[in-house]
């Protein structure tokens, strides 16, 4: 639960997560059956603790902000009918809010952040660069024409036998790693654009993860692997400040999403920022992986402005920020392929 004040500085009242990694550990990644039923068993009790962390009952409300997507749609339902069901009964306004418009203002739930920014949006299913003028005002700049990072950090540690979560389980096995050891591909290095992709890096180091014997080429390869990343993340950014910065005198590069937890990516981004004559910002650790706070935040701005859902509003599997973009410019027309973005 988040209060927002009429000039914008956020509070956050309470934030409760609960963690499915157990779960789905097991398995090595997500089960979206096994999700969506942790979803329905779960979502009572965590709101019951939302509230009395923040010491007030549904009379306290002043709405009701709930994910519509995008993202695993099983879960999303179970979410967005709970906020529904909340709002008809107290006779609530509902905000339909966009997951990644969460991450794209989760850096101000830790700092007074004025718009516009650049915003790097890394996590599991997402990478892209965006210019964020307000809320529901973004336009993409750049986008993965494949894999996330966060997907790239996942698979590549489930092949090197490194557990689940992937992310963080590369990290840790990186510190004490020599990188040089390893040549890793770069991508699309013919490009002028902000675009990324990861793909080739995946299959790369989950081949050369097969060749690794003992635990310091284990990590010598979580080190080439997450310096390669976090170049590719640099570079992109980059070349993005360079247009930004022609359009803008507000310099802030915000990074959000889980794949900002990641230090090595944050030292690398915040180097690459200060050249440029950027300020850096990332949300708390605790806000850079999906919270509960981040929603609230996105609702109660949209709230503010007035931008309500209607009670019939569906969950999206995809939804992106940039709908007039995607649709004039999708980074993969339908067709054999299919439309993944």
């Amino acid at each position: 639960m988040v209060r927002l004040t009429p000039d914008g500085e956020a509070t956050v009242l309470s934030s409760v997560v609960h963690s499915q990694i157990d779960d789905h550990a097991a398995f090595g990644g997500v089960v979206p059956e096994i999700a969506a039923r942790s979803h329905v068993e779960m979502i009572d009790g965590v709101v019951r603790r939302a509230m009395v962390g923040a010491g007030i009952g549904y009379d306290g409300l002043d709405g009701v902000a709930a994910t519509a997507g995008p993202g695993l749609v099983g879960g999303v339902m179970v979410g967005l009918g709970f906020g529904k069901a909340v709002a008809l009964a107290r006779g609530l306004p509902l905000i339909a809010v966009n997951h990644l418009e969460g991450h794209a203002v989760s850096a101000r739930l830790g700092a007074r952040v004025a718009y516009p920014f650049l915003l790097l949006l890394v996590s599991g299913g997402h990478c892209q660069l965006l210019e964020v003028r307000g809320i529901g005002d973004m336009s993409r700049l750049g986008t993965t024409i494949d894999d996330a990072a966060g997907e790239a950090f996942d698979k590549i540690a489930k092949a090197m036998g490194l557990g689940y979560p992937g992310g963080p389980a590369l990290e840790k096995t990186a510190e004490g790693g020599d990188g040089s050891r390893f040549d890793l591909p770069r991508a699309l290095l013919g490009r002028k654009d902000c675009d990324f992709s990861f793909s080739g890096l995946k299959t790369a180091a989950s081949r050369l993860a097969q060749t690794c014997e003992t635990d310091q080429d284990r990590a010598d390869l979580a080190d080439a692997v997450q310096s390669a990343i976090a170049r590719q993340l640099s570079e992109r950014s980059d070349r993005a400040m360079a247009d930004y910065a022609e359009k803008h005198d507000h310099r802030l590069f915000v990074v959000a999403g889980g794949v900002a937890a990641n230090r090595t990516v944050r030292r690398v981004l915040e180097a690459t920022a200060d050249a440029r004559g950027f300020a850096f910002l990332a949300p708390p650790m605790a806000y850079c992986t999906d919270n509960a706070a981040m929603i609230a935040l996105a609702g109660a701005e949209r709230l503010q402005l007035g931008l309500v859902s209607d009670i019939d509003a569906p969950a999206r599997p995809r939804w992106p920020l940039d709908e007039a973009r995607a649709l004039a410019d999708p980074v993969h027309p339908t067709g054999r392929k299919g439309a993944k973005a």
